[in-house]
């Protein structure tokens, strides 16, 4: 890609979540491209929304959480606590942006259709929930580990504890993950009763 395409690439992405972080209304393609300093042409030559550009805003901070989680030599438990808590750090770092990804399907029917920005947060919670499961003596959950997860850790949910209930994101992050592990004990051990 050329370096000016990237360059406008990033400066529509940076303008999206500026906009959108700082709205209670939709935002237009035409605002984030005079907040980027490019015509509303060049803006809709690189992405066909605003949804669109927040998707990729939100894709840049899951390839950083997978960065973090391969890094990360902890297992089990501790290992899923780390890497929800570097989750938590980023959603409260790249602000409310990120709790502009939505959508008329559910997490899972987007996960198996191949969201980028969900599979690349998948990718980065794959291990860490495989692996507490197993310390936790469950079977590996697949799909609906990361379904329960992401219920949980909802950039919307984090918000609202932090400003609403007004815990730290330390607090925030010990508190999901231990319900995480409740959840994720009563659904498994539900589905075994299920079959």
């Amino acid at each position: 890609m050329r370096s000016d395409t990237e360059r406008n690439r990033r400066r529509l992405v940076k303008a999206a979540a500026f906009l959108a972080s700082r709205s209670r209304t939709e935002v237009k393609m035409a605002e984030v491209a005079e907040r980027a300093e490019v015509a509303a042409a060049t803006a809709y030559r690189h992405f066909g929304s605003v949804e669109e550009i927040l998707a990729e805003y939100r894709f840049d901070v899951g390839l950083r959480l997978l960065t973090f989680s391969q890094k990360t030599q902890s297992h089990g438990v501790t290992l899923l606590s780390e890497v929800s808590a570097e989750w938590v750090r980023l959603v409260v770092k790249h602000g409310r942006a990120m709790v502009h990804t939505r959508s008329d399907e559910g997490y899972l029917a987007r996960l198996r259709s191949g969201a980028h920005y969900l599979t690349v947060q998948a990718d980065a919670l794959a291990r860490p929930i495989s692996e507490a499961a197993e310390e936790l003596g469950l079977p590996a959950p697949g799909d609906e580990g990361h379904f329960l997860w992401n219920i949980l850790f909802d950039p919307r949910e984090i918000f609202d504890l932090k400003d609403t209930v007004g815990l730290t994101e330390d607090q925030i992050s010990h508190r999901l993950v231990a319900a995480y592990c409740g959840s994720l004990r009563g659904w498994t051990l539900e589905g075994a009763v299920d079959h």
